[in-house]
Formats: structure tokens, sequence, C-alpha cells
């Protein structure tokens, strides 16, 4: 529960029908927020898991925005004493990603500065932390580790470089025009949807279980839980003496281990057992702290867990078939 400090108010979250922000909703009305949610457009299949929240009915209004349409960005903040700003692009397309992502950002920053918001909590990502070939083996990943955006734009990751201009020109804007603003980057994300639909990171993990691939990479990745992810929002909302960046991870996992716990769990299904490169060495685990968040009283969800409540959830929703032996 929030500290007994915090007054409920009402606040607004940008893109709140996607994964991460249906959890933020979901935890702000269950603490007595009342929340202006912003859609691409408000058809009721789309919309209904927001709909159908407890306290939705009485404190959930939901508005039809498109980011790069300021004015409709300033009737959604309008009134309100935070904004979690979660919507973005997911994609590696250069014209679909860069420019939405950092345009988008830049109009919430300014509609919530003329709001006067008491303060901005910006979704950024892992993307914008971890992409430098620079960074030794023994370095920790931290707040203060900032992906290289020319190395970016030679990988051609437009995803990562869409998440690392998007916050630069947060963090950029906030000075300029006295915004207090905190910033969430979370990694790969995992747990149970409450949106209809599967988003990329559940993707990720459902590839494995339906059959469409064979092998599995060799690479690694940062995972922490749904609930945990929306909880660091809210949390850095709350919390007075919050500021900076906040890195939100529960673990760094080779490929073969997420198959190797998937299939613990699940052993029906038809996992890969085979790396796709079997010829250069495994790929190590990276370091990384999560202190700052811990600070908090963050307690992290075990990644073993997430994983189980991705793949249930992917079940009770029919979107990957029950499978017993």
């Amino acid at each position: 529960m929030a500290p007994a400090t915090v007054q409920r108010k009402k606040v607004c979250v940008t893109g709140s029908g996607g994964f991460i922000a249906s959890w933020i909703v979901k935890l702000l009305l269950d603490r007595g927020y009342t929340v202006h949610g912003t859609v691409r457009n408000l058809d009721e299949s789309k919309n209904r898991h927001l709909r159908e929240m407890d306290g939705a009915s009485d404190r959930l209004v939901l508005y039809k925005v498109d980011l790069l349409d300021i004015e409709s960005l300033r009737s959604a903040i309008k009134g309100c004493d935070g904004v979690f700003h979660t919507a973005s692009p997911v994609t590696d397309d250069p014209e679909l990603m860069v420019q939405p992502a950092v345009e988008g950002t830049r109009n919430v920053m300014r509609a919530a500065a003329e709001a006067g918001v008491r303060r901005v909590v910006f979704t950024s990502s892992i993307g914008a932390v971890t992409m430098d070939p620079k960074r030794g083996d023994d370095v920790v990943v931290d707040e203060s580790c900032w992906s290289d955006l020319d190395f970016c734009i030679q990988t051609k990751n437009w995803y990562c470089y869409g998440k690392a201009v998007a916050e630069q020109a947060a963090w950029e804007l906030a000075r300029n025009l006295g915004v207090d603003l905190v910033v969430v980057n979370p990694v790969v994300v995992i747990g149970p949807l409450l949106q209809p639909t599967v988003n990329a990171s559940v993707a990720h993990v459902l590839k494995y279980l339906d059959g469409s691939v064979k092998t599995y990479a060799n690479a690694v990745q940062a995972y922490v839980h749904v609930h945990d992810a929306a909880d660091a929002h809210i949390r850095v909302y709350e919390a007075p003496a919050a500021a900076g960046r906040y890195l939100c991870a529960e673990s760094v996992l080779h490929r073969e281990d997420v198959v190797r716990m998937l299939a613990k769990f699940f052993p029906d299904y038809p996992l890969p057992t085979k790396c796709s490169d079997e010829v250069n060495p495994k790929k190590k685990a990276y370091r990384f702290s999560n202190e700052k968040l811990k600070e908090l009283g963050m307690e992290f969800t075990p990644v073993a867990q997430a994983l189980y409540d991705t793949v249930r959830s992917l079940q009770d929703k029919a979107l990957l078939p029950l499978l017993i032996s």
C-alpha cells in the first residue's frame, strides 16, 4: 500500500490499454485514485478490460488521444495531479518508432507543464540503458548507464534508439519547463495479461511454447514481473524523494534458462532444446543493480513465478492451448 501521507488524487495514464499501463491503472484504482486513461480509440472490445476493473465505473474516464495532437492530450491531463506516460510504439521500423515516440513524449511533457502536474513518471526501457558495445563485463548496469546512439543506428535497433532519444527529450523538457520527472526503465516485462491481445514481451515467451521456434538464441535478457513494473511506477510517483531513473529488473537469464524453466513447469509443450548458435561461447548474464527500487521498499517477484504466471494467463485467455498429458 502507498504511504499514509499520500492523498488519493487524480492522475492521467497514457496508453492505458497497454500491458504495463493496464496494470498501472488497476493498481491505481485499487489504491483509490481517479484515473484519466488515454486510448487510441474508444472501441469497447479493446477497452473492456479497463472498464471492468474494480472502481472503474466511478473513477476511470477514458479519452481518445493522439499523442501527436497536443490538444487531445491537454483535455486528458487537465485537472490531474500527475501523469504516467507509458504510451510508446514498440517496433523496429524507424519511421513508426522514433518520431512518434519523441514527439509524443514532448507533447506529454508540454501538456503536463501547462496543467501544473505534481510529477510525471515516464516509462522508458532497458533499451535506453544497455546498448553499449564498449561496456565491459565487469561493469554493473545501473541508472547511470546509457545506450550508445551511434551503435543503435549502426545495428538498426530503432526501438532502443527511439526509447533512448525519447527519454533524453523528456529530461531536456523537464529541465526547461520545470517539470518534476521520474523515469522507470523496465527490462523485458512478463506476467499475466489484462488486455485481450498478446503484446511483444509476452510473445517472446509464447513463441517457445506454441512450436513456432525450434531453437533458442544464444542471448541473455533481464526480466521482471508486470505487477512489479506497475508497482514501481506508483512507488516512484508517491515517494516525495524519488528522483532520476529507476532500473526495474529481477533477473538476467540466458534463453536456455528460460526454456528450461518453462519445461519444468509445462513439459507438454514443444519447447526447443537446442541453441541456434552452437559455435560461439555461451553468452554470460550481465550484472545489474535494482537497489534504487529496493530502497523504496520494492520486493521483486522471482522470475520463475513470472514465467509461470505468464503461461497460465495465456492458457486462461485461450491464447495458448491447455495441454495435459
